[in-house]
């Protein structure tokens, strides 16, 4: 027995893990960064150049619902590592892209390749490290995904800017050197990604009690009856909302406030070298401090979603932001706007740190892997509609194009509080099971 125990490894240290690789993945949400210098170095327009993104989340999303499914066919490693291996190729690809200024590689490399790394790679390290943490479920993976959310910071702040100024602004040679890393941080980091033994429990944890019956019926339900079901949709729909409103912010942030900062100033001084040097600093700075929000939002709704439930965390994180996003409509001072984006940004990260464990309570950890793989389209969906949104509009209606974005934000956001109010935390039952769970009197939290 003693034996057994010294190969079951250390759990912190899989999580630790995990979240270093998530990371390296969430780096994807500095693409603002590089939002302007990519239009302005191949004379592409917002939405030709935010494609790039759009498609990254979008491949994330398909490659994560495929990767929850195939999970306990290839195993965490493999997946993981080949997440890690795809989304650092991408990089590289891309920065072939631009050198050749080929808007359509660009697109396949960082879009598509690199998207379905993402997807692997993040599916992965929360799906795993739920497993080891049955008594901390909304913590443990809330900490695993806030690694994502302070994956921009790492870029704006610390990788884009050194190869910015080792390269005298480059992009080539910054992709490349961004890709070069991503491999030496991914690879080792998927590699860690190991599941528990076979009925693993934690020291001291007792599993909640489930009469023999209720626990047949739960076997008993399909993937595809959770999948198809009406609690699904709402959730998927609940998480779509949400992801649609925060991610506006992480794919144009900074040209936004850049926009907003230039009403500010003197129109003679937009074209002094410096000034623009300065316009894209702040625009770096609002990334790098609203990705420790991201980050900290599924820490911090996570957690909380372990003592309030997750669809009362759900309410909150919509309610709020609904507010904000009125509020954002009558802001002009580039602080107040910097604020209220990091609260966003704070709830953005919260939907992500509350809906693993969502999903985990209502479906159940054996088809955990595949439902939130699954709900995890919504992000996909999210990152085309989101920033196509900005981008047509600051094409089209440049100057009312803030204006109109925090309007279609809000209507979504309470649509998806509307909905949150027909949501609850019980577990899902077909009715064939719902009628046995009723004779057995089973109260799931």
């Amino acid at each position: 027995m003693g034996t057994e125990k010294q190969n079951i490894p250390n759990r912190w240290m899989i999580a630790i893990m995990g979240t270093l690789l998530q990371v390296a993945l969430g780096t994807v949400y500095a693409w603002s960064f590089f939002q302007k210098p990519v239009m302005d170095a191949n004379n592409w327009t917002n939405s030709e150049a935010a494609w790039a993104f759009s498609l990254a989340i979008f491949s994330l999303g398909l490659a994560a619902a495929w990767g929850g499914i195939n999970l306990p066919k290839f195993g965490p490693r493999k997946l993981a590592m080949t997440g890690g291996f795809l989304f650092s190729l991408g990089y590289l690809i891309a920065a072939y892209a631009l050198s050749i200024k080929s808007l359509g590689l660009l697109y396949v490399g960082y879009g598509v390749i690199g998207g379905i790394g993402l997807g692997l790679g993040y599916v992965t390290p929360v799906a795993t490290a739920a497993k080891w943490f049955p008594d901390k479920k909304g913590f443990i993976t809330g900490m695993v995904v806030m690694g994502f959310g302070f994956g921009a910071l790492i870029m704006a702040k610390i990788l884009a800017p050194i190869f910015m100024s080792m390269t005298g602004g480059n992009l080539v040679l910054v992709f490349s050197y961004v890709g070069t890393v991503m491999f030496f941080i991914t690879l080792p980091a998927g590699y860690y990604m190991i599941n528990p033994p076979a009925g693993f429990v934690p020291p001291g944890y007792t599993p909640p009690a489930t009469s023999a019956s209720a626990q047949a019926s739960q076997d008993a339900i399909t993937a595809r009856e959770c999948i198809m079901s009406g609690k699904f949709l709402m959730m998927w729909t609940v998480f779509f909302f949400n992801i649609i409103a925060g991610i506006m912010f992480i794919s144009f942030q900074s040209p936004l406030l850049q926009d907003l900062l230039k009403k500010t100033m003197d129109p003679a001084t937009l074209s002094d070298p410096q000034v623009i040097t300065g316009l894209a600093a702040a625009g770096a700075t609002l990334i790098a401090i609203s990705s420790i929000f991201n980050g900290v939002g599924r820490f911090f709704w996570g957690g909380l979603s372990d003592k309030i439930g997750r669809v009362q965390t759900f309410r909150l994180i919509l309610g709020t932001q609904l507010l904000v996003f009125i509020a954002l409509l009558f802001v002009s001072n580039p602080i107040v706007f910097g604020v209220l984006v990091c609260y966003v940004l704070l709830c953005y990260g919260g939907g992500f740190g509350s809906m693993p464990s969502f999903v985990l309570d209502v479906f159940g950890q054996k088809l955990m892997p595949i439902v939130y793989g699954t709900i995890l389209t919504a992000w996909g969906c999210g990152g085309i509609v989101g920033p196509q949104i900005v981008a047509f509009l600051k094409d089209n209606f440049a100057n009312q194009a803030a204006q109109y974005t925090f309007v279609a934000a809000a209507v979504l956001l309470f649509l998806g509080l509307l909905i949150t109010l027909a949501l609850s935390n019980k577990k899902f039952e077909p009715s064939g099971a719902a009628k046995i769970a009723a004779t057995e009197e089973i109260t799931v939290k």
